[in-house]
Protein backbone atom coordinates (compact mmCIF):
# COMPACT_ATOMS: atom_id res chain seq x y z
CA UNK A 1 0.00 0.00 0.00
CA UNK A 2 1.14 3.32 -0.97
CA UNK A 3 2.39 6.01 1.75
CA UNK A 4 0.32 8.87 0.81
CA UNK A 5 0.38 10.64 3.87
CA UNK A 6 3.87 12.84 5.50
CA UNK A 7 4.72 14.68 8.59
CA UNK A 8 7.75 16.98 7.78
CA UNK A 9 9.87 19.37 10.53
CA UNK A 10 10.53 22.68 9.29
CA UNK A 11 10.32 24.93 12.79
CA UNK A 12 14.16 25.00 13.42
CA UNK A 13 16.29 27.90 12.75
CA UNK A 14 19.78 26.38 12.30
CA UNK A 15 22.00 28.16 14.69
CA UNK A 16 25.29 26.42 13.37
CA UNK A 17 24.21 27.61 9.60
CA UNK A 18 24.63 31.60 10.59
CA UNK A 19 24.70 34.17 9.17
CA UNK A 20 22.54 32.79 6.30
CA UNK A 21 19.45 31.87 8.92
CA UNK A 22 19.41 34.72 10.85
CA UNK A 23 17.32 35.81 7.92
CA UNK A 24 15.19 32.71 7.21
CA UNK A 25 15.07 29.00 8.95
CA UNK A 26 17.11 26.30 7.75
CA UNK A 27 15.05 24.44 5.94
CA UNK A 28 14.68 27.39 3.47
CA UNK A 29 17.94 27.58 2.22
CA UNK A 30 17.84 27.95 -1.77
CA UNK A 31 19.89 25.07 -3.31
CA UNK A 32 20.02 24.25 -7.13
CA UNK A 33 17.00 27.18 -6.93
CA UNK A 34 14.69 26.19 -4.69
CA UNK A 35 14.64 26.08 -0.63
CA UNK A 36 15.27 22.78 1.29
CA UNK A 37 12.24 22.08 2.03
CA UNK A 38 11.09 22.07 -1.40
CA UNK A 39 13.36 19.39 -2.31
CA UNK A 40 12.29 17.30 0.20
CA UNK A 41 8.68 17.81 -0.46
CA UNK A 42 9.15 17.28 -4.03
CA UNK A 43 11.08 13.73 -3.07
CA UNK A 44 7.67 12.97 -0.65
CA UNK A 45 5.15 13.71 -3.56
CA UNK A 46 7.75 11.66 -6.08
CA UNK A 47 7.31 8.31 -3.90
CA UNK A 48 3.42 8.48 -3.82
CA UNK A 49 2.44 11.20 -0.93
CA UNK A 50 -0.37 13.20 -1.62
CA UNK A 51 -0.74 15.25 1.52
CA UNK A 52 1.73 16.96 4.12
CA UNK A 53 1.12 18.41 7.13
CA UNK A 54 4.15 21.16 7.45
CA UNK A 55 5.69 22.14 11.45
CA UNK A 56 6.65 25.72 11.18
CA UNK A 57 8.07 27.81 14.07
CA UNK A 58 11.39 29.95 13.70
CA UNK A 59 10.46 32.92 10.84
CA UNK A 60 7.42 30.46 9.78
CA UNK A 61 6.06 33.28 7.51
CA UNK A 62 9.12 32.77 5.60
CA UNK A 63 7.84 29.32 5.03
CA UNK A 64 4.41 29.86 4.57
CA UNK A 65 4.58 32.74 2.12
CA UNK A 66 6.82 30.62 -0.10
CA UNK A 67 4.49 27.66 -0.35
CA UNK A 68 1.28 29.83 -0.79
CA UNK A 69 3.18 31.14 -3.89
CA UNK A 70 4.82 27.72 -4.95
CA UNK A 71 1.70 25.30 -4.31
CA UNK A 72 0.32 24.29 -7.26
CA UNK A 73 3.40 23.88 -8.64
CA UNK A 74 4.36 21.53 -5.54
CA UNK A 75 1.00 19.83 -6.63
CA UNK A 76 0.80 18.63 -2.95
CA UNK A 77 -2.00 19.47 -0.28
CA UNK A 78 -0.10 21.09 2.46
CA UNK A 79 -1.36 21.79 6.19
CA UNK A 80 1.28 24.17 7.78
CA UNK A 81 1.07 24.13 11.83
CA UNK A 82 2.54 26.21 14.48
CA UNK A 83 4.89 24.01 16.50
CA UNK A 84 4.38 25.01 20.61
CA UNK A 85 6.37 25.91 23.52
CA UNK A 86 7.58 22.38 23.53
CA UNK A 87 10.82 22.19 21.90
CA UNK A 88 12.10 19.01 20.59
CA UNK A 89 11.56 16.74 17.60
CA UNK A 90 9.41 14.67 19.38
CA UNK A 91 7.17 17.62 20.63
CA UNK A 92 6.90 19.10 16.72
CA UNK A 93 5.88 15.67 15.20
CA UNK A 94 3.14 15.37 18.27
CA UNK A 95 1.66 18.50 16.55
CA UNK A 96 0.58 16.65 13.65
CA UNK A 97 -2.21 14.62 15.99
CA UNK A 98 -5.45 14.22 14.72
CA UNK A 99 -4.51 16.13 11.21
CA UNK A 100 -3.28 12.54 9.95
CA UNK A 101 -5.46 8.95 9.99
CA UNK A 102 -2.97 6.57 7.94
CA UNK A 103 0.52 5.14 7.81
CA UNK A 104 2.49 8.47 7.22
CA UNK A 105 6.06 9.37 6.29
CA UNK A 106 7.66 11.62 9.37
CA UNK A 107 10.45 13.81 7.68
CA UNK A 108 13.07 16.82 9.04
CA UNK A 109 12.80 19.40 6.57
CA UNK A 110 16.22 19.79 6.16
CA UNK A 111 17.62 16.59 5.01
CA UNK A 112 18.44 15.82 1.69
CA UNK A 113 18.08 12.20 0.08
CA UNK A 114 16.56 10.44 -2.57
CA UNK A 115 13.61 8.99 -3.45
CA UNK A 116 14.91 5.37 -3.36
CA UNK A 117 16.12 5.81 0.02
CA UNK A 118 12.22 6.38 0.69
CA UNK A 119 10.74 3.79 -1.13
CA UNK A 120 13.61 1.37 1.29
CA UNK A 121 12.24 3.20 3.68
CA UNK A 122 8.25 2.22 2.93
CA UNK A 123 9.30 -1.28 1.98
CA UNK A 124 11.08 -2.35 5.07
CA UNK A 125 8.30 -0.90 7.57
CA UNK A 126 6.63 -2.86 10.03
CA UNK A 127 5.13 -2.45 13.38
CA UNK A 128 4.13 1.23 14.77
CA UNK A 129 7.74 2.85 13.75
CA UNK A 130 10.66 2.07 11.58
CA UNK A 131 13.84 4.20 10.73
CA UNK A 132 16.31 4.74 8.19
CA UNK A 133 20.06 4.40 8.84
CA UNK A 134 22.63 4.87 6.61
CA UNK A 135 26.51 4.65 7.69
CA UNK A 136 28.89 7.47 7.86
CA UNK A 137 32.23 8.43 9.27
CA UNK A 138 32.71 11.22 11.93
CA UNK A 139 30.09 9.48 13.60
CA UNK A 140 30.43 11.56 16.85
CA UNK A 141 28.02 14.03 14.45
CA UNK A 142 25.26 12.00 14.46
CA UNK A 143 23.11 9.83 16.58
CA UNK A 144 24.48 6.31 16.32
CA UNK A 145 21.91 3.28 16.41
CA UNK A 146 23.18 -0.05 17.45
CA UNK A 147 21.07 -2.80 15.57
CA UNK A 148 20.25 -6.26 16.42
CA UNK A 149 18.21 -8.67 13.68
CA UNK A 150 16.83 -5.91 12.37
CA UNK A 151 15.94 -3.97 15.15
CA UNK A 152 17.22 -0.81 16.98
CA UNK A 153 18.91 -2.40 19.92
CA UNK A 154 20.82 1.39 21.26
CA UNK A 155 20.69 4.75 20.34
CA UNK A 156 23.08 7.62 21.38
CA UNK A 157 23.01 11.09 20.22
CA UNK A 158 26.66 12.37 19.37
CA UNK A 159 28.61 10.25 21.50
CA UNK A 160 32.06 11.59 22.75
CA UNK A 161 34.14 8.13 22.02
CA UNK A 162 31.88 7.14 18.79
CA UNK A 163 33.52 4.92 16.29
CA UNK A 164 35.35 6.14 13.03
CA UNK A 165 32.17 4.64 11.25
CA UNK A 166 28.75 3.82 12.17
CA UNK A 167 25.26 3.71 11.71
CA UNK A 168 23.59 7.16 11.68
CA UNK A 169 19.89 7.95 12.14
CA UNK A 170 18.82 9.69 8.89
CA UNK A 171 15.60 11.49 10.80
CA UNK A 172 13.33 9.76 8.10
CA UNK A 173 10.80 7.41 9.68
CA UNK A 174 7.32 5.63 8.92
CA UNK A 175 4.99 5.44 11.80
CA UNK A 176 1.43 4.28 12.29
CA UNK A 177 -1.04 7.50 13.77
CA UNK A 178 -1.23 5.36 17.28
CA UNK A 179 2.46 7.01 17.63
CA UNK A 180 0.87 10.23 18.60
CA UNK A 181 -0.03 9.22 21.93
CA UNK A 182 3.56 7.93 23.06
CA UNK A 183 5.26 11.14 20.78
CA UNK A 184 2.40 13.20 23.60
CA UNK A 185 3.73 11.41 26.57
CA UNK A 186 7.40 11.61 26.00
CA UNK A 187 9.55 13.86 28.69
CA UNK A 188 11.61 16.77 28.93
CA UNK A 189 15.16 15.06 28.55
CA UNK A 190 18.18 17.15 30.49
CA UNK A 191 18.49 19.60 27.38
CA UNK A 192 15.18 20.78 28.13
CA UNK A 193 13.39 18.91 24.81
CA UNK A 194 11.20 16.64 24.32
CA UNK A 195 13.19 14.28 21.83
CA UNK A 196 12.84 11.83 19.45
CA UNK A 197 15.87 9.77 21.12
CA UNK A 198 13.30 8.78 24.01
CA UNK A 199 10.67 7.26 21.24
CA UNK A 200 13.74 5.35 19.75
CA UNK A 201 15.02 3.94 23.20
CA UNK A 202 10.81 3.03 24.52
CA UNK A 203 9.44 1.88 21.10
CA UNK A 204 10.06 -1.66 19.04
CA UNK A 205 12.03 0.15 16.16
CA UNK A 206 12.29 -1.53 12.87
CA UNK A 207 15.23 -0.51 11.41
CA UNK A 208 16.17 -0.03 7.48
CA UNK A 209 19.64 0.96 6.42
CA UNK A 210 20.56 2.88 3.01
CA UNK A 211 23.27 3.45 0.85
CA UNK A 212 21.77 5.96 -1.24
CA UNK A 213 22.93 9.65 -0.87
CA UNK A 214 22.30 11.75 2.38
CA UNK A 215 22.58 14.66 3.67
CA UNK A 216 21.95 16.52 7.21
CA UNK A 217 23.35 19.75 6.55
CA UNK A 218 24.73 21.10 9.94
CA UNK A 219 27.34 23.30 8.81
CA UNK A 220 27.52 26.02 6.15
CA UNK A 221 30.15 24.42 3.89
CA UNK A 222 27.96 21.33 3.82
CA UNK A 223 25.57 22.93 1.73
CA UNK A 224 27.66 22.64 -1.45
CA UNK A 225 27.64 19.11 -1.28
CA UNK A 226 24.30 19.19 -1.36
CA UNK A 227 24.04 21.60 -4.12
CA UNK A 228 26.13 19.68 -6.67
CA UNK A 229 23.91 16.71 -5.81
CA UNK A 230 20.88 18.74 -6.32
CA UNK A 231 22.37 20.11 -9.91
CA UNK A 232 23.73 16.58 -10.55
CA UNK A 233 19.97 15.09 -10.77
CA UNK A 234 18.34 17.91 -12.68
CA UNK A 235 18.21 18.15 -16.59
CA UNK A 236 19.93 20.10 -18.46
CA UNK A 237 17.64 23.19 -19.96
CA UNK A 238 18.45 26.28 -22.15
CA UNK A 239 17.32 28.14 -25.00
CA UNK A 240 20.05 29.52 -27.77
CA UNK A 241 18.05 32.45 -27.39
CA UNK A 242 19.52 33.17 -23.37
CA UNK A 243 23.11 32.31 -24.81
CA UNK A 244 25.07 34.74 -27.14
CA UNK A 245 28.66 34.84 -28.01
CA UNK A 246 29.70 32.62 -24.78
CA UNK A 247 31.18 28.97 -24.70
CA UNK A 248 29.67 26.41 -22.78
CA UNK A 249 31.34 23.36 -21.50
CA UNK A 250 29.02 20.97 -19.20
CA UNK A 251 25.79 21.25 -18.09
CA UNK A 252 23.95 24.79 -17.68
CA UNK A 253 20.18 24.83 -16.33
CA UNK A 254 18.92 28.46 -17.25
CA UNK A 255 15.34 29.82 -16.11
CA UNK A 256 13.12 32.15 -17.92
CA UNK A 257 14.62 35.36 -18.73
CA UNK A 258 18.52 34.19 -17.75
CA UNK A 259 21.28 35.09 -20.25
CA UNK A 260 24.97 34.31 -21.00
CA UNK A 261 26.72 37.68 -22.59
CA UNK A 262 30.22 37.24 -23.77
CA UNK A 263 30.93 34.68 -21.31
CA UNK A 264 32.71 31.36 -20.46
CA UNK A 265 31.00 28.80 -18.33
CA UNK A 266 32.14 25.38 -17.22
CA UNK A 267 28.84 23.87 -15.95
CA UNK A 268 27.35 22.58 -14.01
CA UNK A 269 25.22 25.96 -13.35
CA UNK A 270 21.88 26.84 -12.09
CA UNK A 271 20.68 30.41 -13.21
CA UNK A 272 17.65 31.60 -11.71
CA UNK A 273 14.46 33.66 -13.41
CA UNK A 274 16.03 36.98 -15.11
CA UNK A 275 19.78 36.88 -13.86
CA UNK A 276 22.28 38.18 -16.34
CA UNK A 277 25.81 36.66 -16.72
CA UNK A 278 28.34 38.53 -18.15
CA UNK A 279 29.82 40.18 -20.33
CA UNK A 280 33.28 38.45 -20.11
CA UNK A 281 32.28 36.76 -16.85
CA UNK A 282 33.93 33.56 -16.00
CA UNK A 283 32.10 30.67 -14.37
CA UNK A 284 33.11 27.46 -13.24
CA UNK A 285 33.03 24.30 -10.91
CA UNK A 286 29.45 23.72 -9.20
CA UNK A 287 27.43 26.76 -8.76
CA UNK A 288 23.86 28.00 -8.38
CA UNK A 289 23.33 31.59 -9.00
CA UNK A 290 19.73 33.00 -8.19
CA UNK A 291 17.21 34.93 -9.97
CA UNK A 292 17.67 39.04 -10.73
CA UNK A 293 21.21 38.62 -9.91
CA UNK A 294 23.98 40.52 -12.13
CA UNK A 295 27.18 38.86 -12.34
CA UNK A 296 29.36 40.85 -15.08
CA UNK A 297 32.37 42.38 -16.91
CA UNK A 298 35.84 40.50 -15.69
CA UNK A 299 34.03 38.84 -13.26
CA UNK A 300 34.48 35.42 -11.56
CA UNK A 301 32.41 32.88 -9.77
CA UNK A 302 33.64 29.34 -8.78
CA UNK A 303 31.95 26.48 -7.07
CA UNK A 304 29.50 29.12 -4.85
CA UNK A 305 25.88 29.31 -4.13
CA UNK A 306 24.87 32.71 -4.85
CA UNK A 307 21.39 33.48 -3.59
CA UNK A 308 18.49 35.98 -4.88
CA UNK A 309 19.22 40.03 -6.39
CA UNK A 310 23.09 39.89 -5.83
CA UNK A 311 25.03 42.15 -7.88
CA UNK A 312 28.64 41.33 -8.38
CA UNK A 313 29.28 43.54 -12.04
CA UNK A 314 33.29 44.62 -12.00
CA UNK A 315 35.79 42.59 -11.65
CA UNK A 316 35.07 40.77 -8.81
CA UNK A 317 36.21 36.64 -7.60
CA UNK A 318 33.67 34.63 -5.82
CA UNK A 319 35.58 31.10 -5.37
CA UNK A 320 33.68 28.33 -2.79
CA UNK A 321 31.36 30.66 -1.11
CA UNK A 322 27.93 31.37 0.02
CA UNK A 323 26.14 34.77 -0.82
CA UNK A 324 23.09 35.50 0.83
CA UNK A 325 20.62 38.00 -0.99
CA UNK A 326 20.26 41.53 -1.78
CA UNK A 327 24.16 41.66 -1.47
CA UNK A 328 26.54 43.89 -3.83
CA UNK A 329 30.32 43.47 -4.46
CA UNK A 330 32.09 46.78 -5.32
CA UNK A 331 34.43 46.82 -8.19
CA UNK A 332 37.64 44.24 -7.71
CA UNK A 333 35.87 42.76 -4.64
CA UNK A 334 38.26 39.50 -3.48
CA UNK A 335 37.00 36.75 -1.61
CA UNK A 336 40.45 34.73 -1.00
CA UNK A 337 39.73 30.90 -0.71
CA UNK A 338 43.00 29.51 -0.04
CA UNK A 339 45.69 29.63 2.38
CA UNK A 340 48.88 30.47 1.84
CA UNK A 341 50.16 27.23 3.81
CA UNK A 342 47.88 24.94 1.43
CA UNK A 343 46.13 23.45 5.20
CA UNK A 344 42.96 22.99 5.52
CA UNK A 345 40.68 26.26 5.93
CA UNK A 346 39.25 26.50 10.00
CA UNK A 347 35.98 28.80 10.20
CA UNK A 348 34.42 29.87 13.74
CA UNK A 349 31.15 28.87 14.30
CA UNK A 350 29.37 29.75 17.51
CA UNK A 351 32.66 30.96 19.08
CA UNK A 352 34.50 27.31 18.09
CA UNK A 353 36.68 26.82 15.84
CA UNK A 354 36.06 24.06 13.58
CA UNK A 355 38.65 22.55 10.92
CA UNK A 356 36.47 22.19 7.77
CA UNK A 357 38.99 19.69 6.23
CA UNK A 358 38.56 22.02 3.00
CA UNK A 359 41.16 22.84 1.09
CA UNK A 360 39.43 25.85 -0.85
CA UNK A 361 36.50 27.94 0.97
CA UNK A 362 35.83 31.23 0.51
CA UNK A 363 33.55 33.68 2.73
CA UNK A 364 29.88 32.82 4.06
CA UNK A 365 27.81 36.25 3.87
CA UNK A 366 24.63 36.98 5.03
CA UNK A 367 21.71 39.21 3.36
CA UNK A 368 21.90 42.81 2.12
CA UNK A 369 25.75 43.03 2.69
CA UNK A 370 27.13 46.02 0.52
CA UNK A 371 31.21 45.44 -0.09
CA UNK A 372 32.70 48.90 -1.23
CA UNK A 373 35.39 48.68 -3.97
CA UNK A 374 38.68 46.71 -3.55
CA UNK A 375 37.62 45.13 -0.46
CA UNK A 376 38.63 41.48 0.29
CA UNK A 377 38.03 38.85 2.50
CA UNK A 378 40.17 35.80 4.14
CA UNK A 379 39.23 32.04 3.80
CA UNK A 380 36.66 30.57 5.92
CA UNK A 381 35.71 34.26 7.56
CA UNK A 382 31.22 34.90 8.28
CA UNK A 383 29.97 38.52 7.49
CA UNK A 384 26.08 39.01 9.06
CA UNK A 385 23.74 40.31 7.33
CA UNK A 386 23.20 44.44 6.83
CA UNK A 387 26.65 45.15 7.29
CA UNK A 388 28.55 47.92 5.38
CA UNK A 389 32.32 46.75 4.40
CA UNK A 390 34.17 49.81 3.46
CA UNK A 391 36.58 49.97 0.52
CA UNK A 392 39.99 48.66 1.20
CA UNK A 393 39.05 47.09 3.94
CA UNK A 394 40.24 43.24 4.47
CA UNK A 395 37.94 41.22 6.63
CA UNK A 396 40.14 38.66 8.85
CA UNK A 397 37.43 37.82 11.15
CA UNK A 398 34.16 37.18 11.72
CA UNK A 399 31.73 40.11 11.22
CA UNK A 400 28.65 40.46 13.57
CA UNK A 401 25.38 41.38 11.85
CA UNK A 402 24.74 44.70 11.21
CA UNK A 403 28.22 46.30 11.58
CA UNK A 404 29.88 48.79 9.78
CA UNK A 405 33.75 48.17 8.80
CA UNK A 406 35.44 50.56 8.16
CA UNK A 407 39.63 51.69 7.21
CA UNK A 408 41.26 54.24 9.05
CA UNK A 409 44.30 55.92 7.12
CA UNK A 410 46.68 58.40 8.01
CA UNK A 411 47.67 60.36 5.30
CA UNK A 412 50.46 62.60 4.39
CA UNK A 413 51.15 65.06 1.97
CA UNK A 414 53.92 67.42 0.67
CA UNK A 415 54.75 69.48 -2.22
CA UNK A 416 56.14 68.05 -5.18
CA UNK A 417 60.02 69.74 -5.62
CA UNK A 418 61.27 70.20 -9.23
Amino acid sequence: MAITQAVVLAAGEGKRLRPLTYTRPKCMIPLAGKPILHHVLANLKSVGVRKAVVVVKYMEEVVREYFEAHKSELGLDLEFVTQGSKYGTAAAFAQAAGKINSTFFAAAGDVITTPAALEELARGHEGRITALLTEVDKSEQYGIAKVQNGYLAGFEEKPKNAPARALANCSLYVMEPEIFKALAAVKKSTRGEFEMTDILKSEKVKAVITSEYWLDMGLPWQLFDANRFLLEKMPEKKDKSQIENSTIKGKVILESGAKILDSYVEGPLYVGANTIIGPHAYIRGTSSIGANCSIGDSTTVKNSIIFDHVNAKHLSYIGDSIVGAGCNFGSATQIANYRFDAGSVKAKVEDIIIDTKRKKLGAIIGDEVKMGVLSSVMPGKMIGDHCWIGANVMVKENVERRTLVELEQKLKSSKIKN
